[in-house]
């Protein structure tokens, strides 16, 4: 299946009725439905998988930690373990480098023909789609997305980007420059090393994929460090690469965290490269540690407080609808949600009223359950943090036009959130947060909104939704983003790049462009004896 977008996907997927829909089909699902916040107090559903993959996989087989630790993994809709995990730091970082240097510098991963590690990456995502249910399940358990987003959407996104890097692996190659005419002068890609990756827990395989598919097809091996919050679905995947015929040592998977295992990752003096996914601040550290150490290369995919503008030629039903998928989708926790809305004035009670009543509808309930729309947040963490800032709103002097509270006394599940009159220096509009909370603000002019929404130290992505070409073209240009979504809002195709402005990052993701994030460019200058002069 082609997949286009998060929501035309899931759109199309849910027309069978076992789900509803998404997107404009959904609009119309919605209004026919009475939607509503389920009883997250409800027993959990028990998921359909088990989770038996908890070790390290270090140079092709799944082992204990160096020191023999663990810790737990936890279910976000109830707080309780799902399974205790070995927790890699300093000295298995060491152990997964040594085992992933071997594999690179002594072979067979780089010394394959690139057609042979394609077909190894097709094979895997043959398996991955065959497993379909089970790393759909593991990622709901682990990490509270709704089992439909994650079965419908998700996975198949994963078999969709191992199939589009499988492609590159064979058609990367260099060129021949026309220098002096008494040289023969060409460039070499080749493969940058072993490279560190750090993933993040709101979508871990699709941030696997992102990382490990492009680094494969360009023949380095990998030392991955996984989100402590989620590391279940990224060793099951990775079980399934090894059974695809990878050979030992090209993939490593840590599971550990940030101020041991990342950090002894980001700094180790044979890591050739390092990207990572997270917060900004984060991002800012590991920086710093490549600096520090070998200057090794870094990309860098952090935060963003992404601006979505309703203009006022918007059909509002539709503008309602995208916002609010825009802003509440994955709970809210994606690092481009639209969580800053600006609002024509002329449109601008219509649409906070039928805002309003969207996510007075939102389903929010056990992921598992079929029909629910939003899960719980992460971690008991992430869920208190949500709070405060709600909290923190409120004492702002912004009015809370929906939810604000938290759902049940079981699990981290917050109120569909909507906050109206803030300020533009209110930490809810400054800072991100990660979670269910919408604010509307209202504007002019296109000057006007240009100037708030650039206003900003992040520049990951950006919405606008209007009829008028002239507008758009004109936000296209002006927005200092990565990525600008006109009359649409989280479109990731595996061949749509991904990155940010300004302090969102450094380098791009996904497509041709993150080729570039795992090859060295070597120049090769050979004297001709008979040059062939023209």
């Amino acid at each position: 299946m082609t997949i286009r977008n998060m929501s035309s996907l899931l759109s199309m997927a849910l027309r069978s009725s076992k789900f509803g829909s998404l997107g404009r089909p959904f609009t119309n699902a919605i209004r026919s439905r009475a939607f509503g916040t389920a009883a997250a107090a409800e027993e959990p559903i028990v998921p359909p998988v088990q989770a038996n993959l908890t070790q390290l996989l270090i140079d092709g087989q799944f082992v204990d930690s160096a020191s023999g630790k663990t810790f737990p993994t936890l279910d976000p809709r109830t707080g309780q373990v799902i399974a205790h995990v070995s927790e890699g730091d300093a000295e298995d970082i060491n152990r997964a480098v040594a085992a992933a240097r071997k594999a690179f510098d002594k072979g067979p991963w780089p010394k394959m023909t690139a057609y042979e590690r394609s077909q190894v990456l097709y094979r895997f995502a043959d398996l991955i789609e065959k497993h379909n249910d089970e790393l759909a399940a593991l990622e709901t358990w682990d990490n509270g997305k709704p089992y439909e987003q994650a079965s419908q959407i998700e996975v198949p996104m994963l078999v969709r980007l191992m199939r589009y890097y499988a492609g590159w692996a064979d058609k990367i190659h260099g060129l021949t420059v026309p220098a002096d005419g008494s040289y023969h002068v060409q460039t070499l890609h080749e493969p940058i090393g072993v490279a560190g990756q750090i993933i993040p827990w709101n979508f871990p395989l699709l941030m696997y994929a992102w990382k490990v598919g492009p680094a494969l097809a360009c023949g380095n091996s990998i030392v991955l460090k996984t989100a402590e919050q989620t590391p279940l679905s990224a060793l099951y995947v990775s079980n399934l690469l090894l059974e695809a015929g990878l050979p030992p040592g090209v993939l490593n998977v840590i599971s550990g965290f940030g101020p041991t295992a990342g950090a002894a990752l980001a700094s180790h003096m044979d890591v050739d490269k390092i990207a990572f996914t997270g917060s900004t601040t984060t991002g800012q550290i590991v920086l710093e540690l490549a600096a520090k150490s070998n200057l090794k290369s870094v990309t860098l995919e952090l935060g963003g407080k992404s601006p979505f503008i309703i203009c006022e030629d918007a059909d509002i039903d539709e503008a309602v609808e995208l916002a609010h998928f825009a802003l509440f989708f994955n709970q809210g926790q994606c690092c481009c949600a639209g969580s800053r809305t600006f609002v024509h004035e002329r449109v601008y009670d219509e649409f906070v009223e039928k805002s309003k009543a969207r996510a007075a509808k939102r389903v929010v309930g056990d992921p598992f359950k079929k029909g629910v729309e939003q899960g719980p947040q992460i971690d008991v963490e992430q869920f208190e943090k949500v709070l405060r800032y709600i909290k923190s709103g409120i004492e702002h002097g912004a009015t809370l036009e929906v939810g604000g509270e938290r759902i049940g006394d079981k699990g981290y599940y917050i109120q569909p959130t909507i906050f109206t009159n803030v300020e533009e220096d209110m930490p809810i509009v400054t800072d991100e947060i990660f979670g269910p909370v919408q604010t509307i603000l209202k504007f002019k002019d296109l000057d006007e909104v240009i100037h708030r929404a650039n206003r900003t130290p992040y520049g990951l992505a950006a919405g606008v939704f209007t009829k008028n070409l002239d507008t758009a073209n004109t936000l296209m240009r002006a927005l200092r983003a990565g990525s600008i979504w006109i009359n649409c809002f989280d479109v990731f195709d595996a061949a749509i790049p991904f990155g940010g402005y300004k302090m969102s990052g450094l380098g791009r993701e996904k497509g041709v462009y993150s080729l570039s994030n795992y090859l060295q460019v070597k120049a090769v200058v050979t004297p001709l004896k008979n040059p062939a002069w023209l």
